[in-house]
């Protein structure tokens, strides 16, 4: 895990393998000029006050994302700089938006694996600009390589040690990033930076389980990871077993997992502060591998389906992380896990499961399957009567289609709380989107058979199924449904802080929500 310093050496003095500033785009002429941003002084100054001379000849020219290296001058104890593009400059010029900050330092630290150390000297003025470089970097160093690299069974023994060759594997991720410019000794700013990297550990943590191939990570084995982080941070951890839910008519999960050798679990993560006035409860779908069920997935869509519990994975970072940053709310997670397999004992289309509710639902197609888990979660939660319910999950394909693959959807019951939630994300850098559950699209789902079936019209799915988890919500909770189906997992390459494989989407709305509701501002 990369550690975050607050260093006191300036940026001339700072021993490091490099140093980072930021630069941007001006709007001096037609192509804009290059503006250095602030905490870059002395590091222009080690260049004669040339440096933005230099990299405009060097090509750079502000945009956000580009990054230019080169060697540093004689004035600085680190041997390179590196120029991180942060965009346009703002109306003021000290007023840098915060997700700028936090894509520019990712950025930078991406660029930088296989370093030791590195100087963040990117506008630290306010406290909210040097958690946003902080949060970034440390997200931008992270790099999932627990299955590469180790010893290499195939090559000959060393004819000394009698050991196997090892594989050079992947680069580490930058070691330590030393955060400049800001004042280390003042106490708002000290808690800032730990907040930060609390956060970020644990949105590093859910990125692990999302990349963990189902083989090792199952209903069984991410409960395991629960409860020993429960451990840790004193969270209360309870764990229902495939008797335990047998026992509770807990007919979707259950149904949703039978047709797999590794059954399900429901995970409960109780995280309570003797000051809390308000609860809240988080609700995560784990699908830990989806193959669709009976309703197999066409071939193309089967390879990135480990990340179906990224929800799950969502919520169990936003419970730890506000353990960790001890908030005066009461704060539940619950994780709804199993697997979605083929087989002689899987649910068929046209099987009508009962719910924990009671409700039964005709299942007509196995593949939307996350509706059924989350309803049993979401019942089960509604009976402890938190002030509000928000569930998190890799939900609908139609969600993608609607707002692509960076913009996770926001439906609710109640239109205050579903604005809070979306402008919640919006401060935390997190792109949403607010969305409604039209009452016409109930009647979709209608079942000859049982009280409602687990699919509707094909056109506008994505709020189908919001409504569909709607009917298990307790009466008079606020309610919240994040579908986080396109941000959760980014298959391109890599970008700003947003690496490969799981983003670890929603945690820090999530945590952000905590906050709030632990200062009263529930929405």
């Amino acid at each position: 895990m990369t550690a975050l310093t607050l260093s006191t050496a300036g940026a001339a003095t700072l021993r490091a393998d490099a140093l980072v500033v930021g630069v941007a785009k001006g709007a001096g002429s037609s192509s804009g000029h290059l503006v250095l941003a602030p905490g870059a002084e002395a590091v222009d100054k080690a260049f004669d006050g040339k440096l933005a001379t230099v990299l405009e000849t060097l090509g750079a020219t502000g945009a956000e994302g580009e990054l230019t290296k080169l060697p540093a001058p004689s004035g600085l104890k680190a041997p390179v700089v590196i120029a991180v593009g942060l965009g346009p400059v703002p109306a003021e010029a000290d007023a840098y938006d915060a997700e700028a900050l936090r894509r520019a330092a990712g950025t930078a630290a991406r660029a930088l694996t296989g370093a030791k150390k590195a100087g963040f000297a990117l506008p630290t003025g306010s406290i909210e600009d040097a958690a946003a470089v902080a949060e970034g970097a440390l997200l931008g160093a992270y790099a999932f390589t627990a299955y590469q690299g180790g010893e290499n069974k195939l090559a000959p023994k060393d004819a000394k040690s009698g050991k196997s060759a090892k594989n050079s594997g992947p680069k580490p991720p930058l070691a330590e990033v030393a955060l400049l410019g800001g004042k280390p000794r003042d106490k708002a700013f000290k808690a800032a930076a730990e907040r930060a990297a609390a956060v970020a550990e644990e949105i590093n943590r859910a990125r692990d389980l999302i990349n963990t191939p189902p083989n090792d990570l199952y209903p069984e084995s991410f409960a395991a990871v629960a409860t020993a982080a429960g451990k840790e941070h004193g969270i209360k951890v309870q764990v229902l077993d495939e008797k335990a839910l047998v026992k509770g008519g807990f007919g979707g999960l259950l149904g949703v997992g039978q047709g797999s050798t590794h059954g399900p679990r429901l995970v409960r993560l109780a995280y309570t502060h003797p000051k809390a006035e308000k609860t809240l409860a988080l609700v995560g779908k784990g699908i830990t591998y989806d193959s669709g069920g009976i309703s197999l997935k066409p071939a193309g869509h089967n390879e990135t389906m480990k990340c179906d519990m990224s929800g799950a994975a969502a919520v169990f970072a936003a419970v730890v992380s506000a353990a960790r940053l001890g908030l005066r709310v009461n704060v539940t997670g619950w994780l709804a896990l199993a697997e979605n397999m083929p087989s002689g004992n899987a649910t068929r289309p046209g099987d009508v499961l009962r719910m924990y509710s009671g409700k039964t639902v005709e299942v007509l197609n196995t593949d939307a399957e996350g509706r059924l888990v989350l309803a049993d979660a979401l019942t089960r939660a509604s009976e402890e009567k938190p002030d509000a319910i928000v569930d998190v999950a890799t939900l609908t394909g139609a969600m993608v289609l609607a707002l692509g693959n960076r913009t996770f959807g926001v439906m609710a019951n109640d239109d205050a709380f579903r604005t809070s939630i979306h402008e919640i994300a919006e401060e935390v850098g997190e792109a949403s989107w607010p969305m409604p559950l039209p009452a016409d699209l109930r009647k979709g789902m209608d079942s000859p058979t049982a009280d409602i079936a687990n699919m509707g019209e094909r056109m506008g799915g994505g709020l189908v199924a919001g409504l569909f988890l709607k009917e298990f919500v307790g009466e008079g909770i606020a309610w919240a449904h994040l579908d986080i189906a396109g941000p959760a997992f980014h298959e391109g390459a890599p970008y700003g802080y947003t690496p490969k494989g799981g983003t670890g989407s929603a945690v820090r709305t999530l945590v952000r929500l905590a906050e709030r509701t632990a200062d009263g501002d529930l929405g």
